[in-house]
């Protein structure tokens, strides 16, 4: 084992009183989150420690943080695109429901899924021995295999709330006015400044984490605070306004076959608040021929 590629130094074996287990540390000479100590991981278990040890009968397991980290992040790989495809396509289907467009709703998940992107690449490039991690405090490390799953729940959840607060004012100026560029103007400018007081009151929350001394927390911190920034800046103030006036009425076209599928549903209940509205706009026009 001593003389694998890859092996800086072997520690001693401690063996147990019962003399039928043995520990043995093995230190790489790469870096913990180096793609070469990965492989060595995986060389000391398929190609050094099985043939070394046949002649024995003895069993070796490869353990320590850095298998462990390498270990969880291949279980988690696995199935990380099924979690995400789940969320994005029940999002997909509520989304069109409520709206009435493929078109929003497909945008939607694309453009939350840019700000996730973003928070990932930031993390990412902190923790790998950049200006910004010594800036930060944040060491040279392996991102933990549950951290990306955690962030995407939450980030995505986030991303969506806003999404539906500006669609949802965009739409109701679009049914009323029928011009979408006028409505993506109108629902533009009534909603900007909530979702930016709202995206910076999260920011200074998540970035109080970013001081904390934990390196985990940290990398928490920094992924929802960019991810939060650029969402409620660059994405729900730019790009989705820009895309949705570059598409048109195209934003707003539904399939027959769709929408016959689908079941009617209304936010804040935009049916009732709409026959109320009509029915008093009703009787102020009757109400002055009975006065006479």
């Amino acid at each position: 084992m001593k003389a694998a590629p890859g092996v800086a130094f072997v520690s001693p074996e401690v063996v147990n009183p019962a003399g039928d287990t043995a520990i043995v540390n093995v230190f790489p000479n790469s870096k913990p989150q180096s793609k070469s100590t990965d492989q060595l991981v995986e060389r000391l278990r398929d190609d050094v420690l099985p043939p070394a040890l046949d002649a024995t009968g003895a069993e070796a397991l490869v353990g320590g943080f850095t298998a462990i980290s390498i270990d969880q992040s291949s279980f988690i790989t696995q199935r990380l695109p099924r979690f995400i495809g789940a969320v994005v396509l029940l999002s997909f289907l509520l989304l069109t429901t409520v709206f009435r467009s493929p078109l929003v709703a497909l945008k939607a998940g694309v453009m939350n899924l840019l700000s996730i992107a973003a928070a990932y690449g930031v993390m990412s490039y902190a923790v790998q021995g950049s200006w910004l991690g010594d800036l930060l405090n944040i060491p040279e490390t392996p991102i933990p295999a549950f951290i990306p799953m955690i962030m995407f729940a939450i980030l995505f959840g986030l991303s969506m709330d806003y999404e539906v607060f500006l669609l949802s004012r965009i739409r109701e100026e679009y049914l009323r006015s029928g011009d979408n560029g006028a409505a993506v103007a109108d629902g533009l400018a009534m909603t900007a400044r909530v979702i930016t007081a709202a995206a910076a009151i999260m920011v200074f929350v998540f970035g109080v984490f970013i001081f904390d001394p934990n390196t985990f927390i940290k990398q928490i911190g920094l992924g929802l605070t960019t991810a939060v920034l650029v969402d409620a800046t660059i994405v729900r103030m730019v790009l989705v306004p820009a895309t949705m006036e570059l598409l048109g009425d195209a934003n707003w076209w539904m399939p027959r076959w769709l929408n016959r599928i689908l079941p009617n549903v209304h936010i804040e209940g935009e049916a009732a608040v709409q026959s109320k509205l009509t029915d008093l706009v009703a009787r102020d026009e009757v109400a002055p021929a009975g006065v006479g």
